[in-house]
């Protein structure tokens, strides 16, 4: 069996004549290949690829692999998607600029704009790219959790004025109930 070490800060506590010591709960970190899996609203998780965190000063680099033997091929709209089946057809739309592909605990957009969709009804024909699910994430103690916001993204059609600002913030996403969505959570870990 191969033992992985684990970083956590213990305190030593005094209280009086009692010694004690105080260890937080093991935080996650963004670092080493992690699996990627969405997350239907019958419970089922379809893991979709991984991403590889580097630790790179202040920020982490990431690297997205999405595992294309998961996705069947669609040609919507003039343009190649790859996309799950199930309830609705649910396409990734890989952001199209360049960016920094860096993240830390509390700023996960560009990993949020690196993990876009879309949906549609099986019938549909065409991409609706206003049908745009964004999945706003947070680290937890027991990875990344993503939950399904909508979005459109006809707004990434053109580069951003700062290729180093995400162009999606909270204004620009609305809630929606993740239910709503056939894959309504996203899940790294």
């Amino acid at each position: 069996m191969r033992v992985l070490p684990i970083r956590q800060t213990c305190r030593v506590l005094a209280v009086g004549a009692l010694i004690g010591l105080s260890c937080p709960a093991l935080a996650w970190e963004l670092a080493g290949t992690q699996t990627i899996t969405l997350e239907g609203r019958d419970g089922v998780e379809i893991p979709i690829g991984s991403v590889s965190f580097r630790p790179e000063g202040a920020r982490t680099a990431f690297v997205l692999h999405l595992d294309h033997a998961r996705f069947k091929d669609f040609f919507l709209s003039m343009r190649e998607f790859k996309c799950l089946e199930g309830p609705e057809v649910f396409c990734h739309v890989p952001y199209p600029h360049r960016n920094p592909a860096t993240v830390t605990r509390g700023d996960l957009a560009w990993l949020e704009h690196a993990l876009l969709f879309l949906h549609k009804s099986p019938a549909e024909f065409g991409a609706r790219l206003w049908n745009g699910v964004y999945y706003r994430m947070q680290v937890t103690p027991d990875g990344i959790v993503g939950i399904a916001r909508a979005v459109d993204l006809n707004h990434i059609g053109a580069p951003p004025d700062d290729a180093g600002v995400p162009p999606y913030q909270s204004a620009d996403t609305s809630d929606i109930d993740p239910a709503s969505r056939w894959l309504g959570r996203l899940k790294i870990r």
